[in-house]
């Protein structure tokens, strides 16, 4: 092999590497990369607060209330919440920063773990998914 072919060589592998990515598939659109608006979608201030085994080590009461924050990249209508697959009915209330959310656990759920899966869209139609464990006492 020449040393031109061996160079064309290079040359044609370089610029399908540089715009290879272009023609790749993403296999998890909905996977926030900072860049759209989705990363925008925050969610804080979750009460009660996360369980862990290290720092809160506590079970809430069933039909506890709980809350959060929605940052105001969030589409109001869009925002719900879900426990093992159910829709739990939530409040939303516009605050100066975004949205303070608030609902009740089931009452039926009792002793075991559950989490609470929060769901909204963003500014681009985009999908924001976040939420987080409970112990749940007797």
């Amino acid at each position: 092999m020449s040393l031109q072919n061996l160079l064309r060589l290079i040359v044609a592998a370089g610029v399908c590497g540089a715009v290879g990515h272009v023609w790749a598939y993403d296999a998890s659109p909905n996977i926030s990369s900072g860049v759209d608006a989705c990363a925008n979608v925050i969610f804080s201030a979750f009460t009660p607060p996360p369980f862990s085994v290290d720092k809160n080590n506590v079970a809430v009461a069933p039909n506890s209330e709980f809350s959060f924050l929605a940052s105001k990249t969030a589409l109001f209508p869009s925002i719900t919440v879900k426990i093992k697959e159910e829709k739990v009915p939530v409040k939303v209330t516009t605050i100066n920063n975004g949205f303070l959310v608030k609902g009740k656990l089931p009452p039926s759920i009792k002793g075991s773990y559950i989490r609470l899966d929060i769901f909204a869209k963003g500014a681009n139609d985009c999908d924001k998914t976040d939420g987080w464990l409970l112990k749940v006492g007797n």
